[in-house]
């Protein structure tokens, strides 16, 4: 068996998200059914992460092994023409052999992420779907200064979803930055993994900061309730993309 690492860019409109799901299409089904198409063998991918519907991708990285060898090059071409052929909104941006105990998910060291808020009082046109859009003023520097709270080791129950299957909800955060281009607000989550909805938990409230409606304070207080009820707001799912996972000697 040969083991192929791909990297998957995906527009997370038309999907249920990456898993497989019975109710509607998903990621993972149309990378499958394109890998059937070329080898004519049946495959499982598995991805670093799972994103949930409506939510985008701009380098996931994924595997699925393959009982004869392929050129990795012409894999990814004809993956690609399988896919643009079924009009799907998933590109592949490389393929590549790996070591047979590398796994996409089980090996990866962290994962980020990026949220985009778009914040104008004009509906979106070009950005429909693809961000959040906030009418109301955001103060991005208040933004980022509350979201040093979150930062470090917590118990994130208040920010992750009900429906939420880990383990347990303490994790690491590494990262939470929050700044504005233009009339962009963008955040970007960096840790090793995430609960369910967690970064989205985060969004809503710190958009709620943005806004003047919760302070600093409001926030600390969320995440020291270890509450879901106590959660200001879950944002959307169409502002989210998964940016990028990390592997050792990478």
């Amino acid at each position: 068996m040969t083991r192929f690492a791909l990297t998957l860019e995906w527009n997370g409109q038309p999907y249920m998200g990456f898993q497989r799901q019975a109710h509607g299409p998903s990621v993972q089904q149309a990378v499958e059914e394109a890998a059937f198409a070329v080898t004519g063998q049946a495959v499982t991918l598995h991805a670093a992460g799972r994103t949930d519907t409506g939510v985008h991708a701009l380098a996931m990285r994924a595997h699925f092994d393959l009982a004869r060898d392929f050129d990795a090059f012409r894999l990814s071409e004809a993956l690609n023409a399988r896919l643009r052929l079924a009009r799907h909104a998933v590109a592949v941006l490389d393929v590549r052999v790996v070591d047979a105990d590398w796994h996409a998910r089980f090996s990866c060291l962290g994962r980020a992420y990026e949220y985009r808020i778009a914040n104008r009082r004009a509906p979106l046109t070009l950005e429909a779907g693809l961000a959040w859009r906030i009418a109301r003023p955001l103060d991005a520097a208040a933004m980022h200064a509350a979201a040093q709270e979150l930062v470090g080791h917590h118990d994130f129950t208040t920010f992750r979803s009900v429906h939420c299957q880990a383990a347990s909800p303490l994790k690491t955060l590494d990262r939470l930055d929050v700044r504005r281009e233009g009339d962009h607000v963008i955040v970007e989550a960096a840790a090793r993994s995430f609960l369910h909805h967690q970064v989205r938990s985060m969004v809503g409230c710190l958009a709620l900061v943005g806004q003047g409606m919760w302070t600093r304070a409001d926030l600390a207080a969320a995440l020291a309730a270890k509450d879901r009820c106590k959660l200001g707001l879950n944002a959307p799912p169409e502002g989210l993309y998964f940016v990028k996972a990390i592997y050792p000697g990478e």
